[in-house]
């Protein structure tokens, strides 16, 4: 039976399921907020198994092989010094490259951009969202794919509805075209992934493609992230200076001058040179608080959860992307096979304790970083 399924959110776990659930012949309706999609806003991620997975199942495999490889692992102590470094050959892939991969197998008029949720409700038979602009749309199926900030989420979790708990720091975070990266700090940082562990504080960085999924070098990013405390009213203040009201994040252009003028030195206080250096070559850091949360549940009535609008896991554990392909791969198995409603309940059982444990892995690893809020 062909469903009519809305997917609130554009990102790649709503494209997952949107390309996912029209091969099987539903009408699919993706709605993104952003008026030009959110193509040129990732970095890299590791490719974990089940995007491994995802890209078969559509013919995209070859996306796996176009990124960026580190070597080898090391570990700076405060004067820059190698302390440990490991043989560890790992790839980077373009979360750029994995998002128009995808986009490209969706219809254009399939993907509505500018398109905001504003409410969303759902019974036993149906599902209804109101735009921002003021339509209201209804489908047999809606699915919850946006993000961290979720609308959906309360809607599915209406007896408690519940919000992202913050774990007392924040991940700053840059991301430069190799070029501009300083030569003494290329010749530390490139080609492997760099670490820095310190008090309260965790840095790390590595080469990701450009932002087209040029690998080759001179062409390629260096994106670097850093572990920091940051008290809940701070943060508060800071979410003010965002876009978009209710964000849980800033993203580049969006932090004031005075506070990336501290970080700056900040990370020369207290990095290792090569770091501090990385730093200061980013014009436009960004900064994403770390939140856990987990939803009671994934379903109810005619709309389900996927990805971080179900559950948060901190970035440590690398499986944010993973999680969000392995909800929209199990969702369209138990809809190819099952009728509606029993797909349904087989998606939560399934998931639920995958998502859980994805959580906990992440407060484990905020705890063996002696991050706060672990």
């Amino acid at each position: 039976m062909s469903l009519r399924i809305g997917i609130a959110g554009g990102s790649v776990g709503g494209l997952f399921a949107a390309v996912l659930l029209a091969r099987q012949g539903h009408d699919v309706t993706v709605m993104e907020r952003a008026r030009h999609g959110l193509a040129r806003r990732g970095a890299g991620l590791v490719v974990q198994e089940q995007v491994l997975r995802i890209l078969r199942q559509v013919g995209l495999e070859a996306l796996a092989e176009q990124g960026v490889w580190a070597e080898e692992r090391i570990a700076l102590d405060r004067a820059g010094r190698i302390v440990s470094r490991e043989a560890r050959r790992q790839m980077q892939m373009s979360w750029d490259s994995l998002y128009d991969g995808f986009r490209r197998l969706l219809p254009a008029p399939q993907y509505l951009t500018g398109a905001t949720v504003r409410t969303a409700a759902a019974n036993a038979d149906a599902a209804r969202v109101t735009l921002d602009d003021g339509r209201t749309l209804a489908f047999d199926l809606l699915i919850g794919a946006d993000g961290q900030a979720s609308i959906t989420r309360d809607a599915v979790n209406a007896a408690a509805p519940s919000h992202p708990a913050y774990a007392g720091y924040v991940a700053w975070r840059g991301l430069i075209p190799e070029r501009e990266m300083p030569a003494a700090a290329a010749q530390v940082l490139f080609d492997r992934m760099a670490f820095h562990l310190g008090p309260g504080s965790h840095a790390l960085g590595y080469l990701v493609p450009g932002a087209d999924g040029q690998t080759a070098p001179g062409e390629r990013r260096y994106n670097w992230v850093w572990y920091r405390p940051l008290g809940a009213e701070v943060l508060r203040e800071l979410l003010g200076q965002a876009r978009h009201a209710g964000a849980l994040s800033l993203g580049p252009g969006e932090l004031p001058q005075a506070l990336r003028d501290t970080l700056v030195a900040d990370a020369q206080a207290k990095l290792p040179p090569p770091f501090a250096a990385a730093v200061a070559a980013e014009a436009q850091p960004f900064v994403q608080p770390i939140y856990d949360y987990e939803s009671a549940r994934m379903v109810n009535g005619r709309m389900v959860l996927l990805g971080d609008a179900a559950f948060i896991a901190r970035p440590h554990t690398a499986m944010g992307v993973a999680k969000a392909a392995g909800d929209a791969m199990t969702l369209a198995s138990m809809l190819a096979r099952l009728p509606l409603d029993e797909a349904l309940a087989a998606y939560e059982q399934a998931r639920l304790p995958q998502g859980r444990a994805v959580v906990d892995y992440g407060r484990r690893l905020g705890h063996s970083l002696a991050m706060p809020g672990a």
